[in-house]
């Protein structure tokens, strides 16, 4: 298989993975090293392809229709309800910020797009040494969210201000 086959099919599987595929997991089924395939991921990037790295793995950032910036607050115990609502309306939340009186912004990329990503998430905090980021300006964040269409990110907009935890 020539390299450029091979990354191909490096694109093929991550677009049609439901999670986020990692690089060990892209090395076994290529049968490459993992060092080949970060020279393919960076290859590809360079061809201008939106691959994300996440904690996870890799997946690709495909261009979304609409985003939007939802300026929230809530208690620790409402974050699984904040973002179920998010995806259960079909949104994706690329990130999560704080706007820090000292620090200014701070940022954590999250690419959680299903209950199960959210599982993950929830458990993350829970077996981490971290708190989370919104507990440095107690408790207000913004989320950027994305979807297929602005219908859905009003519907995400009016599920949240239900919950009262939109601001």
């Amino acid at each position: 298989m020539s390299g450029q086959e091979r990354r191909q099919e490096l694109l093929n599987i991550i677009r049609s993975a439901p999670a986020p595929v990692s690089g060990a997991a892209l090395a076994r089924e290529l049968r490459v090293s993992r060092q080949v395939i970060v020279q393919d991921i960076a290859l590809l990037r360079a061809s201008e392809i939106q691959i994300l790295s996440t904690a996870r793995g890799y997946l690709i950032q495909e261009s979304p229709r609409a985003v939007r910036i939802f300026s929230v607050n809530h208690t620790d115990g409402q974050i699984p309800l904040e973002l179920n609502a998010i995806v259960d309306q079909g949104g994706r939340v690329r990130d999560v910020f704080v706007q820090h009186q000292l620090y200014g912004k701070l940022k954590a990329d999250l690419t959680i797009r299903s209950r199960r990503d959210v599982e993950r998430f929830m458990e993350e905090i829970q077996n981490g040494a971290s708190s989370p980021l919104k507990n440095l300006t107690s408790g207000i964040h913004y989320h950027t969210v994305e979807a297929d269409t602005e219908e859905e990110l009003d519907l995400i907009g009016e599920k949240l201000q239900e919950l009262g935890v939109l601001l």
